[in-house]
């Protein structure tokens, strides 16, 4: 098996097929498909903040529930956007009000078959996701060693937010230890949700949230390769959401 891991994509669909064609991917129909039947991985945060949110649910449905031909696990936003469309009472910031936005702009028809499409791409995801082929875990915010083959409230809120105090920075920021320093396992951990200049590699650790909506890039990690793979962004750069660690 070989997968190629993608990085939070945030609305960003133009980069997001642009990585595509540099991985090798051909499009077949509006699906882009590898010829070496490659497996894309997406970590989360598929919609917000970027300029087409929905059409980047359509493809990643379309890959991962029409055709199984692709594997996602949902991010902080997308567990927003689902709470949004079950009818929860959420705020509309932080991105959700793009995704909204587009969403309203819809006829009644096409907001039903958009909401239909992400809550079955949601719903039949896991919360994080395991790769033996590759030895490797996928999960938005990353994992917790001991956390590999559990669930409950706990794990998933590490896996969504990551290693978070209940304390924020000045800017808003939620304040998130530095779990991967912490890492000592022999399986490669692929996330994303902290936006950082440069894929961090820290330990058996990778994260390649590289800050596309915010004006860095859009990333890809492939297994077993252990290769990167990387397009600029066409977004206005916003330089104080990127994250800087003391490695």
């Amino acid at each position: 098996m070989k997968v190629d891991v993608i990085g939070d994509v945030h609305g960003c669909l133009g980069e997001l097929m642009e990585l595509f064609e540099k991985m090798g991917y051909k499009t077949d129909g509006d699906v882009p498909l590898h010829p070496e039947g490659r497996i894309p991985v997406f970590v989360g945060d598929l919609t917000d903040r970027g300029p087409y949110s929905l059409e980047v649910i359509r493809i990643v449905y379309r890959l991962v529930i029409e055709k199984n031909l692709a594997r996602y696990v949902p991010g902080n936003h997308c567990d927003k956007l689902y709470r949004y469309f079950l009818g929860n009472p959420v705020t509309h910031k932080h991105g959700l009000e793009t995704t909204v936005a587009e969403y309203e702009a819809l006829s009644k028809e096409e907001q039903a078959d958009i909401k239909s499409m992400f809550m079955k791409l949601y719903d039949a995801s896991p919360l994080y996701l395991e790769i033996p082929e590759v030895n490797a875990v996928i999960a938005h915010a990353g994992i917790k060693e001991r956390y590999i083959g559990q669930s409950g409230k706990k794990v998933k809120s590490f896996v969504l937010y990551g290693d978070t105090t209940g304390e924020f920075h000045e800017n808003g920021m939620p304040v998130r230890r530095d779990w991967a320093a912490h890492y000592e396992g022999d399986k490669w951990i692929i996330y994303g949700h902290t936006p950082v200049r440069e894929p961090r590699f820290k330990n058996k650790t990778v994260n390649i949230d590289t800050g596309c909506v915010f004006g860095g890039a859009l990333s890809a990690f492939r297994l077993p390769e252990e290769k990167l793979v990387m397009v600029p962004s066409k977004q206005e750069e916003v330089p104080e959401k990127f994250r800087t660690f003391e490695d």
